[in-house]
């Protein structure tokens, strides 16, 4: 039952409770009498009884209306709850939202480093393996450079079954491809 039916049957049973309290009052054991002075009494005690009713009516109503205010009170009490708890949401998913981009943020600062670096040691190896190659070449020039050197200095003889004859020979091997 909702608190307005009943604000309303309380109204209604206590306008009845007063019904039927003022009914016996009113004279239903009243003897008829032609005194004046009794008569006279009967109708403020008439105006008594109207003026209690109308008391009683007014109590009533005011308590409706309590009920009534009451209720109000409580739908207002209920939309402002709603209302901060709607507010209390929308800042949490902006804060969620915050932080995911500020993790999105990170993550593709450290995806940047990460291949930042990366590019840094592949361009270091690249370096050192020229490096070495190039060693290596003037490794090999130098030993071509000192064999060819030692075959001008020494003289090559060659013997041929009809003469012996002496040469020397100034070409030169090609290095070895790497």
């Amino acid at each position: 039952m909702s608190t307005l039916s009943r604000a309303a049957v309380r109204a209604a049973l206590a306008f009845l409770v007063a019904v039927g309290i003022a009914a016996p009052l009113t004279g239903c054991g009243e003897t008829s009498s032609k005194n004046p002075a009794t008569e006279a009494g009967g109708q403020s005690e008439e105006s008594n009884q109207a003026g209690a009713a109308e008391k009683q009516e007014e109590a009533a109503e005011a308590n409706k209306n309590r009920e009534l205010l009451s209720l109000l009170e409580s739908k207002k009490r209920e939309e402002a709850a709603e209302a901060k708890a709607q507010k209390t949401e929308r800042e949490a998913a902006a804060k969620a939202k915050k932080r995911e981009q500020k993790a999105e943020k990170e993550a593709k600062k450290r995806e940047a480093g990460a291949l930042a670096k990366a590019q840094e040691q592949e361009r270091q190896l690249k370096a050192e393996a020229n490096k070495q190659r190039e060693e290596v070449a003037k490794k090999r020039e130098a030993e071509v450079n000192q064999q060819e050197a030692e075959r001008g200095a020494a003289p090559h003889t060659t013997t041929t079954p009809s003469t012996t004859a002496t040469s020397t020979s100034t070409t030169s091997t090609p290095p070895p491809a790497p």
